[in-house]
């Protein structure tokens, strides 16, 4: 989450009059995160995320905030998106679509162990399950297709070597076929900064604004890449074992998904790669930015091209 675009508390008070949620008291902007402008928003009868959408459409934001209150109504620890007077999750401050959710109790993990991943894995199927009986449709805004269009975007300010190892990861995805594999709706950005834990449990699954329909294996490998690494790129086999197989016994691994693993193990990282080289290297304006090295997801790739963990048995 970032601030892009700020917002007056005036401002915020006259919106906040086509909700029932009470006065305004407090308005502070978060300044992690990369895509949305975000505010911690504190009335007389709660405490709330504002979300201002700096680059996403307004037709593809109802996708995100219906999965949000799917999944809330399904049991799982997602903040529903707070309806106004019009019945309407979305609306529009400062000309750009705006929308509140219910703000979560707990803190991110970013040193996470065994018993994280183990909860993390478990919780992640479980959303995948109840995902599946989601009835709207959005393809993944960061699949095959901005992949290609983004290392296009970005391949002249890398070295040489980059540009190399780009080019043949392009040319190798190209070539896996994810039409046997099970599909649905995935968070599709469930990183540690994205887990809210409330002591030893969690508290709250964040930040759906990635979310769209595509293979379930993917979100469990951009799961996996982020929660379960070393520094240098490799994965922790005690922490992977942990995610798999919690993962594992709440939806079994088919055998596509098994001779599928390496392959999106790679496609996870090359996303995560290219998008934050496009922060990087072509940053847009804001007055608080958060922007990632994208050396981190480099290697990672490089890691996952040499080696990947099986995936659990049946």
């Amino acid at each position: 989450m970032s601030v892009f675009t700020p917002v007056p508390e005036a401002v915020l008070s006259q919106w906040l009059k086509n909700y029932a949620i009470g006065r305004l008291t407090e308005l502070k902007g978060i300044s992690a995160g990369v895509q949305n402008s975000n505010f911690f928003v504190t009335t007389t009868l709660g405490r709330y995320v504002l979300t201002l959408f700096e680059g996403i459409g307004r037709a593809e934001l109802p996708y995100y905030l219906h999965l949000m209150a799917h999944l809330a109504r399904h049991g799982l620890p997602v903040p529903a998106p707070i309806a106004n007077r019009d019945n309407e999750y979305l609306g529009t401050i400062e000309d750009k679509p705006a929308a509140l959710v219910m703000r979560l109790s707990g803190a991110s993990v970013m040193a996470p162990d065994e018993h994280h991943c183990t909860r993390v894995g478990a919780m992640l199927a479980g959303l995948h399950l109840a995902g599946m009986s989601y009835g709207r449709r959005q393809p993944n805004p960061r699949g095959p297709a901005w992949r290609t269009q983004t290392a296009a975007r970005v391949h002249a300010y890398l070295p040489k070597a980059e540009q190399a190892l780009l080019d043949r990861e392009i040319a190798f995805q190209a070539t896996v076929d994810t039409d046997a594999l099970p599909a649905g709706a995935i968070h599709a950005d469930l990183f540690r900064d994205n887990i809210l834990w409330d002591g030893e449990v969690i508290g709250g699954v964040i930040d759906f604004y990635f979310a769209g329909n595509d293979t379930l294996l993917f979100d469990v490998a951009v799961t996996l890449n982020d929660w379960c690494s070393l520094d240098d790129g490799s994965l922790d086999p005690v922490r992977s074992d942990a995610f798999l197989h919690a993962y594992h016994a709440e939806r079994p691994f088919s055998d596509a998904e098994r001779a599928a693993w390496p392959a999106m193990l790679r496609a996870a990282a090359l996303r995560f790669w290219l998008s934050r080289a496009e922060d990087f290297h072509l940053p847009r304006e804001g007055e608080m930015v958060l922007v990632k090295n994208p050396d981190e997801y480099r290697d990672i790739l490089r890691q996952r091209i040499a080696w990947s963990p099986a995936l659990p048995a049946v």
